[in-house]
């Protein structure tokens, strides 16, 4: 069996290899999979969460993490979602692997993210905004930045703005154009590309504001009760999802869908569906598209599979 900790997760998932494997994934039938959440007995608002994903004559994954909100906080900080993922045989259940579960998680999500980024977004785009400075927030830089060279600089925005600027300074170690900005409204005006990895239960990024041809990524909202954008950034983007399911619990999209202010048809595909052929990405220059992560465990299973089969 393999054991893989943070590092090497990191060191063998490299991000053009993952995005070319989740790509190659979804051109495949979506695995069986489910989730079981549950809420801390003390009421603190703590998650534990079990994510089990089966593919079709292929192999079992189970991502079993802790979401603690509060762990950023701590002092030294720990990630807000942590664990382990697993993978089996199956066909004989034998166990194949054992992986950090937070360096999967931050794979898994920003690669998610930067397929989407990958098919939808314009392939000239040079600025790219990350809105939130949190343990994420590095990952979906380097990963849109491989999903799209043209992507020559990167503005990052939070609410604490120390915060934001060492993830900047962090990517200008690596050699990147980066930059923390105090004003988000001039950040989403200027820039062609956005991602999104906050929890916050407010509107962030304006539709209003959006520049013709930018690419919006909504990653933090994951429950109904949390916000990213609004109304009328979804009114003027073609949208589209990683998957269907689960779509209507999620932030941003749930409650518009809930309240009729766009229709299920509104989303124009998910991630099979694009890499299938059965739709079209980014149709024109000037299109404004949304790609909503929803997550799932078949993520998890794919990338534990790209993590088996990396070279």
């Amino acid at each position: 069996m393999k054991v893989f900790d943070a590092a090497a997760v990191h060191a063998a998932l490299p991000w053009t290899y993952l995005i070319e494997a989740l790509a190659k994934a979804h051109r495949e039938a979506m695995p069986v999979s489910d989730v079981v959440v549950q809420q801390d007995p003390a009421g603190s608002g703590n998650q534990f969460i079990t994510l089990p994903g089966w593919v079709p004559n292929g192999p079992i994954a189970v991502k079993m993490v802790g979401v603690f909100p509060g762990n950023e906080k701590l002092t030294p900080p720990q990630p807000n979602v942590q664990g382990l993922v697993a993978m089996f045989d199956g066909t004989t259940g034998a166990p194949l692997l054992v992986a950090d579960g937070a360096a999967m998680t931050a794979r898994k999500t920003a690669g998610d993210s930067a397929l989407g980024a990958s098919l939808l977004a314009r392939d000239d785009a040079q600025v790219l905004l990350v809105v939130g400075a949190g343990a994420l927030a590095p990952h979906f830089a380097a990963a849109h930045m491989a999903a799209r060279p043209s992507l020559k600089r990167v503005l990052i925005w939070n609410r604490s703005a120390p915060k934001a600027e060492t993830v900047a300074a962090g990517l200008r170690g690596d050699g990147v154009d980066a930059q923390a900005v105090a004003d988000l409204d001039a950040a989403v005006q200027s820039a062609d590309v956005i991602t999104c990895v906050t929890m916050s239960d407010r509107t962030l990024v304006k539709g209003a504001l959006l520049k013709p041809g930018t690419h919006l990524d909504l990653v933090g909202a994951y429950m109904t009760s949390l916000r990213e954008t609004d109304d009328e950034a979804l009114q003027r983007a073609r949208i589209y999802v990683d998957t269907r399911r689960n779509m209507e619990n999620t932030g941003d999209l749930g409650s518009a869908l809930a309240s009729g202010l766009i229709a299920a048809e509104a989303i124009v595909g998910d991630h099979f569906d694009l890499a299938q052929g059965r739709v079209q990405g980014r149709q024109s220059a000037d299109e404004i598209t949304i790609f909503k992560n929803v997550g799932g465990a078949h993520l998890d299973v794919f990338t534990a599979i790209a993590l088996n089969n990396a070279p």
